[in-house]
């Protein structure tokens, strides 16, 4: 019943309930739903349906056509003037409104049994007024624009005269300041419509302008429908891949490093689909285009880093995905070797970055004969760039080699292996032409103790780089500590193995803040082990003095850096606690060379709650001894103080402690 009853309202008589049904498609007090109702419609209703709704559409349209829905203040289309609906025609624009909803419901109903020549009439009077609707008009633009989307979706007669002009006005919508993520969906919901478009005719040079906007659009490239949509703009025509290259390159230097992996993966994704010229095009008139300009612009250039994190996308690709490899091999092989040869400095540097990221740089169908003979002499490069006699080129070389020996340690000869760490640990760790070479060793060598299968070999290297703990260059100096740093880290060795303790201390002593307060880091478990207990830091305070005043002053004044003030707190406490067992030592040997043993059980428990593991140690008759403790404890007490004013109770008591002390303090230590 209610079907027949909707077919009879569609007509220029009853308007009223037309647009009561459109205007609520799911009306739920009528209990209808338009969709539900179209799909329900048998083939014969549908036909009449559309016919009335075309019927119905022209009608309204001749009776008010697009042309004169607006006006301005006297009449006249002058340009300057606001454009404004006029209200008799809001009925007019409802009732299109109504059919689009209708022709929107209808399209997924439309199969192969059903003659729908009407709904295509009706469909294309829809588009023919889009381009004339004014710019007010939004709601009405829209439901249009979606009825040519689905009907290309749904792909029915004459999708391509309704998709071309529809993706055009959705690939515009996506370039404006204003649009969403959803716009850029839309474009890419009807990419095949470009496949439509003659790459050669007058029409598609505002297209190929569009399209090298997005090429632009931060927007298009952060979002992944984006990044599809311009991967597939590489297969539309070999000289079309040409222009988005050359707009690509031009971009470069204003895009944020951090869209660089997006800009690698649409390149990448579009080698991955295209193929015959397409892909020759591809291969060499853009990637190996980059290679070329990773080697050949200066570091200086904005866009070198970026170029180079573009080619590091694809080398990555080349352990994962199948071509790649081959590919790589295939457009580095006129370029890189020769520009390892190369006599500008610059470029033999950036060569070979490129070549120790990429390394190997092979073709996976070599024989076994010929993949040996090229990886040989890839290793004999990386000895080349040990040896280079420029710094630049010699550091880029000790990065490479170590991040390669870490990755592929199991895979080197050992020989090969051997031959490469004793360069870097015995030659260039003491390279007298440049600190920053020297300084590359210390920063690289970390790199390889990652891998615990170096361990052994290095354990047996590194000692011979101990002098460079006390290198002229500070920089080379901290890189040398952090080394050591890793070392304990990794339990590659023992640190003190590589460089002795004496030499530790002694650059504790005299450095600079970078580098003491690494030292310390590194000596913390030794001199500082808050795992034991607290008489045993007070020995070890002991023991540090006694190795090297200095130095012990240097490291409690950095302690506080790496452990907790309470611990700083607990050692000052446990100083006051062996000082006074000195004292009271030595006040009753005092007591007993005169005789007097009077007092001997009044003392027992000043005794034990000052018994020290170190009576048999000190005596405050060593004075240097004594005094380093006094002022390593004003040194602690300095470090936390901050901590202490926030922390009322612990600073009166630690003040109380200390105060009960002095005096007998001054008496004894003058």
């Amino acid at each position: 019943m209610k079907h027949e009853a909707f077919l009879q309202v569609v007509s220029k008589e009853s308007i009223e309930d037309f647009l009561h049904y459109t205007q609520n498609p799911k009306n739920t007090f009528d209990h209808f739903d338009l969709n539900e109702l179209l799909q329900e419609l048998p083939r014969k209703q549908k036909e009449v349906l559309w016919q009335r709704l075309t019927q119905l559409l022209r009608e309204s349209l001749m009776e008010n056509p697009v042309e004169t829905w607006h006006r301005t203040g006297d009449d006249k289309c002058d340009g300057d003037m606001e454009v404004e609906i006029v209200p008799e025609m809001k009925q007019t624009v409802a009732v299109i409104q109504g059919v689009a909803a209708v022709v929107t419901a209808s399209i997924p109903a439309v199969d192969e049994n059903v003659n729908y020549k009407a709904l295509v009439e009706c469909v294309f009077i829809l588009n023919s007024i889009l381009p004339a609707l004014p710019a007010s008009e939004k709601i009405l633009q829209d439901a249009i624009q979606r009825v040519c989307e689905i009907w290309w979706e749904k792909g029915l007669e004459r999708k391509e005269q309704l998709g071309k002009p529809l993706f055009v006005i959705l690939l515009r919508k996506s370039l404006n300041k204003a649009a969403t993520g959803a716009d850029i969906v839309r474009v890419w919901n009807l990419h095949q419509t470009l496949l439509c478009f003659d790459y050669d005719s007058e029409e598609s040079n505002e297209v190929k302008d569009l399209l090298l906007q997005c090429f632009m659009s931060v927007k298009h490239i952060n979002k992944e429908e984006g990044r599809r949509f311009l991967s597939f703009l590489f297969s539309w025509n070999v000289n079309f891949i040409k222009m988005i290259h050359g707009t690509v390159k031009n971009q470069l230097q204003f895009f944020p490093r951090s869209l660089m992996e997006y800009i690698s993966e649409v390149y990448f994704r579009a080698w991955k689909k295209v193929s015959g010229e397409f892909i020759e095009v591809l291969e060499y008139n853009c990637i190996q285009d980059f290679m070329h300009h990773g080697i050949h612009l200066p570091r200086s250039s904005s866009v070198h880093s970026k170029v180079r994190e573009m080619l590091s996308y694809f080398h990555k690709q080349s352990k994962v995905r199948q071509g790649v490899e081959e590919m790589l091999y295939r457009l580095y092989q006129p370029i890189l070797w020769r520009a390892l040869k190369a006599r500008n400095s610059e470029v033999r540097a950036n060569a070979a970055f490129l070549f120790v990221d990429a390394f190997p740089v092979r073709d996976p169908s070599f024989k076994v004969e010929e993949m040996d003979n090229e990886i040989q002499k890839q290793f004999e490069e990386l000895f080349s760039l040990l040896e280079d006699p420029h710094p630049v080129v010699r550091s880029t070389g000790i990065l490479g080699v170590t991040q390669i020996i870490s990755k592929y340690w199991e895979m080197i000869p050992p020989t090969i292996l051997a031959d490469l760490l004793k360069k870097i640990t015995g030659e260039l760790a003491c390279d007298i032409t440049s600190a920053d070479v020297r300084c590359c060793v210390f920063k690289c060598l970390p790199i390889i103790l990652d891998n615990k299968l170096s361990h052994p070999l290095l354990e047996h290297l590194l000692p011979a780089t101990k002098h460079s703990l006390h290198d002229n260059s500070e920089k080379v100096r901290v890189a040398f500590v952090d080394m050591l740093l890793k070392v304990k880290a990794t339990k590659a060795a023992k640190f003190w193995n590589i460089c002795p303790m004496e030499h530790l201390l002694s650059r504790l002593e005299a450095d600079s803040r970078p580098v003491s307060r690494r030292i310390v880091n590194l000596l913390m478990n030794s001199f500082f082990p808050i795992n034991q207990p607290e008489d045993v830091w007070c020995e070890r305070c002991v023991t540090l003095i006694q190795m090297n005043p200095a130095a012990a002053r240097k490291f409690y004044q950095y302690a506080y850096e790496f452990t907790a003030p309470t611990n700083i707190a607990k050692l000052m406490l446990t100083i006051r606690r062996c000082l006074n067992a000195c004292i009271q030592k030595a006040m009753k040997e005092s007591l007993h060379d005169s005789g007097n043993d009077d007092d001997d059980d009044d003392e027992d428990g000043s005794e034990k709650e000052n018994k020290s593991v170190l009576d048999n140690v000190l005596s405050v008759n060593d004075v240097a001894s004594m005094a380093s403790l006094l002022e390593i404890t004003v040194i602690l007490w300095r470090s936390i103080h901050r901590a202490l004013d926030h922390n009322e109770d612990a600073k009166d008591y630690a003040i109380r402690k200390f105060a009960s002390v002095l005096p007998e303090y001054f008496k004894v230590f003058q």
